[in-house]
């Protein structure tokens, strides 16, 4: 039996993602909390990682690579950004020492997009690129990762030339919890109403300017001709995620988007794209994260 090679870790602002994986990327064994950056600094990065990696019984010599928002200003050491145009083999260069510590461990940095007309950042998203198109990528990608802020990113070759933030999942949660509109999702089961979804798609996409109206017409549905509170949350998430396709998609020439995500997510962006008639390469975006920090392990620690 193999035994652990490094540890992986995706700390994202409130989620942590840990897997133990031999040489081979192979995952031996595997945390999740929701013990981010935000808890995490406040209750110390060092020992919340230790904590893990006891339970997981993890000897002293065996190395950890990071990354996401461990890597941030307020994370636990800031771990700096490469600026666009930036080749994803860069990154792995570019990993930062956590100094004062009993194991080797490195965090990945970032990527900036320093244009004062599009000022743009990421952290943990450039490990995902990496994990899913390699480091020997060639040709053109146009690569949508969805989240709380979800990404567009253009890769040519290998580099990431530009990049787009669209804070679709945190304005879903905004409108869903804290306007009016709550009361239209009160109680929504977790089924997804697919036409509903398809349908708010298809409007917010051809009139994006009018996604502010189309949000409106939930409450007013609802209210006029009544509906489940599933059809009214399904109507929200398609409007606000026919509207990033919308910005996204615009003047892109014909292909297939590679689509990195999973669970609810991926159902959701897989049932706009084809909504719209648009191929897409779907990858797992927890496959993407382990199989990119496996990569910058390697190089790292020279596998």
């Amino acid at each position: 039996m193999r035994g652990p090679a490094h540890v992986a870790v995706d700390w994202g602002t409130s989620s942590f993602r840990l897997w133990v994986m031999d040489a081979a990327g192979d995952v031996l064994g595997e945390r999740r909390s929701d013990q981010g950056m935000t808890a995490a600094a406040k209750a110390g990065f060092a020992p919340v990682l230790q904590s893990h990696l006891d339970a997981l019984g993890v000897a002293a010599e065996v190395p950890v690579v990071i990354c996401g928002m461990a890597g941030a200003r307020q994370g636990w050491v800031e771990a700096g950004y490469l600026d666009t145009p930036a080749h994803l083999s860069d990154v792995l260069g570019r990993a930062v020492v956590v100094g004062g510590q009993n194991r080797d461990i490195r965090i990945l940095p970032g990527i900036a997009q320093r244009d004062a007309a599009a000022p743009d950042v990421m952290r943990g998203e450039e490990t995902q690129l990496l994990g899913a198109l390699g480091l020997d990528a060639a040709g053109d990608a146009l690569v949508c990762m969805p989240g709380t802020h979800s990404k567009w990113v253009h890769v040519a070759g290998g580099t990431v030339e530009r990049f787009a933030t669209f804070m679709t999942g945190e304005l879903f949660g905004a409108v869903a919890r804290d306007t009016i509109l709550s009361h239209a999702v009160a109680g929504a089961e977790e089924a997804v109403d697919q036409d509903a979804f398809r349908s708010a798609v298809a409007d917010a996409f051809a009139a994006p300017a009018r996604t502010a109206n189309l949000l409106f017409r939930v409450r007013a549905r609802q209210l006029l001709f009544g509906g489940s509170a599933a059809a009214a949350r399904e109507t929200i998430s398609g409007t606000l995620i026919g509207a990033e396709l919308a910005a996204s998609l615009a003047g892109c020439a014909p292909g297939a988007v590679t689509l990195i995500a999973s669970g609810r997510l991926q159902q959701l962006y897989q049932l706009a794209f084809d909504t719209l008639s648009t191929p897409v390469r779907s990858v797992d975006a927890d496959e993407a994260v382990r199989r990119g920090l496996a990569i910058a392990a390697g190089a790292i620690w020279k596998r």
